[in-house]
């Protein structure tokens, strides 16, 4: 009976073994991985790749950013593994192999500059959707006296993105336009036109918030002021709508549904057709569990789970 019971402990020893080692490790993740496009998704890709590459080394990861229409047209043409694109994917890039995940969220707001004349006034009123559009589209409005109901005839500059983007996609979106249907001086990516409006005293334009907040105090970058939108359309900015005070007042903001999208909206990565590569593959997964625990102190919204699932469903 010993011998069996023996014979019985060493037998199920060996198939233990062999079930442990039998099988090899799964074999470290290797690779590159590139990535373009918009801006508004740049600096949390920059930061979800270096925290992917800690566990991770042998995966080399470029990140470069030149708009959501650059990145769109880069992962199609087989440029990219990977684009940020930072709006709605039209069905026509679908038909071509779009294949986007939502990976988190964000929004573009109005912005002024500090050396503008009628701040008090622009900050006590805000501006509504309306007057946003015949600012862009209609051009009804053209001076800062039209904006905010006075006899001023100062000059309105305007300012709105030369490259095809996301945060003009959704900008003008707010009031059910598109982008090119925007006038303005065309600016090229998200630092330059924040550096334009900041410049000009009768400019304004929008960023995303990313580029208009900084990253360590959370505050309104030098320069830079956040022009408050008047989304009930009552002439004043109530308690409410007052969400701009820092990078967490915003973001917080989007996350209840105060600040409406759009222009709030969701950012996505983009692979053409189905992902397969190993390292997309297995970065993508990462980006929708453990990476998101970087999204808040990064300056970005997270996801529902539901949409999370969505995205690792979209995976398998």
């Amino acid at each position: 009976m010993m011998k069996r019971l023996a014979a019985g402990i060493s037998l199920g020893f060996f198939l233990l073994t062999f079930s442990s080692f039998g099988q090899a490790p799964p074999k470290p993740l290797k690779g590159r991985l590139s990535i373009s496009g918009a801006w508004a998704l740049y600096p949390m890709v920059l930061k979800w790749a270096e925290e992917f590459r800690k566990i991770n080394p042998g995966v080399k990861i470029d990140v470069q950013a030149g708009g959501a229409g650059k990145g769109m047209a880069d992962v199609l043409a087989g440029m990219a593994d990977l684009g940020m694109v930072s709006r709605d994917v039209h069905p026509e890039e679908v038909k071509k192999g779009a294949y986007p995940l939502a990976v988190t969220k964000d929004g573009v707001v109005a912005t002024a500059s500090e050396k503008n004349p009628f701040l008090d006034e622009i900050l006590k009123k805000g501006i509504s959707r309306q007057k946003f559009l015949d600012i862009w589209v209609t051009e009804k409005i053209t001076t800062w006296g039209q904006v905010l109901g006075s006899q001023e005839k100062a000059a309105v500059h305007v300012f709105t993105r030369s490259d095809a983007c996301g945060a003009a996609e959704t900008w003008a979106a707010t009031f059910g336009k598109r982008q090119e249907d925007l006038g303005g001086v065309g600016v090229y990516g998200d630092p330059g036109l924040a550096d334009a409006v900041r410049r000009d005293a009768l400019g304004i334009g929008y960023n995303n918030i990313n580029f208009v907040y900084d990253a360590k105090t959370l505050k309104p970058v030098s320069g830079i002021v956040i022009i408050p939108i008047d989304l009930d359309g009552n002439g004043k900015i109530d308690d409410i709508e007052k969400c701009y005070g820092t990078r967490d007042d915003i973001t917080a903001a989007i996350a209840k549904s105060i600040y409406p999208s759009p222009p709030a909206r969701d950012l996505y990565l983009v692979a053409k057709g189905k992902p397969e590569k190993r390292a997309a593959v297995e970065f993508l997964r990462w980006v929708l569990t453990d990476g998101q625990k970087f999204v808040p102190e990064t300056g970005y919204i997270q996801l529902s789970p539901e949409k999370l699932k969505e995205g690792l469903e979209k995976l398998k």
